[in-house]
């Protein structure tokens, strides 16, 4: 019995929602990711070129956090931030390095 119950337990845990974290980087565009937006140049900005890049080649907006590019849940709210630093409160699926996104906020 003390066995099951463990083992119910681990399931459980393991089954569990992510925890909460909040990580800060740049939004883009995974077609530039983290090389940036020099090569295709898209618009005259990197904001524009992210846009561009999500609308033209279906390229989805990522958080690059200087090592780490991570794809993002929410697919709408990252365009009024494109090319800016944000930070963004959210679970990371560490499997797909995906961030379910809660919410998305200007670094000033």
């Amino acid at each position: 019995m003390k066995h099951l119950i463990v083992s119910l337990l681990a399931c459980a845990a393991l089954s569990a929602n992510p925890a909460t974290q909040t990580f800060t980087g740049v939004i883009t565009d995974s077609t530039c990711g983290a090389a940036g937006h020099a090569s295709m140049q898209m618009g005259p900005t990197d904001a524009e070129c992210a846009i561009a890049c999500i609308s033209v080649h279906g390229a989805t907006y990522v958080l690059v956090d200087g090592k780490d590019v991570y794809a993002l849940s929410d697919q709408r709210t990252p365009e009024k931030f494109a090319a800016q630093k944000v930070r963004i409160v959210g679970a990371l699926d560490a499997g797909t390095k995906t961030i379910r996104v809660d919410s998305i906020a200007a670094v000033k």
